[in-house]
């Protein structure tokens, strides 16, 4: 996506000590939860061998999101949703006892004060309102989020005579919200 390059490159200028570590979902083929993950949670269950390697993967990504300072996500929405990666990514950080935890009263988050970016493409205009952007603000704020910096990138469908202005004003806005991110 291009105006989340152009957000690292504002970014990496205005942050050069800071380690970051990028992930594409698709590529690597991030798994989604499934039946015989499940099954591997339960009380003395031996996940079978491709269980175990994708609760791996799973286990990879819960520590990534735990020591990191900062979070950038970038999607595109896909019928009014995020995109079945993303939505793993989410199932594999959101662990109770690791990121949350229940009381009598509820949840509490346990990773407070993490920052997150959020870049979305989206073709029509929702300004925020869209399920998606209200999915990853919810799934994130569980687990203690500070605050989620929303970066949006809509209209390219509904106004495609636009589309090459909404993305320069995105990338505009990028660079200035990657200097104080």
């Amino acid at each position: 996506m291009k105006v989340l390059a152009t957000f690292m490159k504002s970014y990496r200028a205005a942050n050069p000590d800071d380690t970051i570590v990028e992930r594409d979902l698709y590529k690597e083929n991030f798994p989604e939860l499934d039946g015989d993950m499940l099954k591997a949670f339960a009380p003395n269950v031996t996940p079978t061998a491709e269980a175990a390697a994708k609760l791996a993967v799973f286990g990879d990504a819960l520590n990534q999101f735990k020591t990191a300072d900062k979070v950038i996500i970038a999607n595109p929405m896909w019928n009014l949703g995020i995109p079945t990666k993303l939505k793993s990514w989410i199932d594999a950080i959101t662990v109770v006892g690791q990121t949350f935890r229940y009381t009598a009263t509820g949840h509490i988050a346990l990773l407070p004060g993490k920052k997150v970016m959020h870049i979305q493409a989206a073709g029509g205009k929702y300004a925020g309102k869209d399920p998606a952007t209200q999915y990853v603000h919810a799934a994130l704020e569980y687990l203690g989020t500070e605050k989620v910096v929303d970066l949006p990138v809509e209209g390219m469908d509904h106004f495609p005579d636009q589309a090459k202005a909404i993305v320069e004003a995105a990338e505009k806005q990028a660079v200035e919200v990657g200097k104080t991110f």
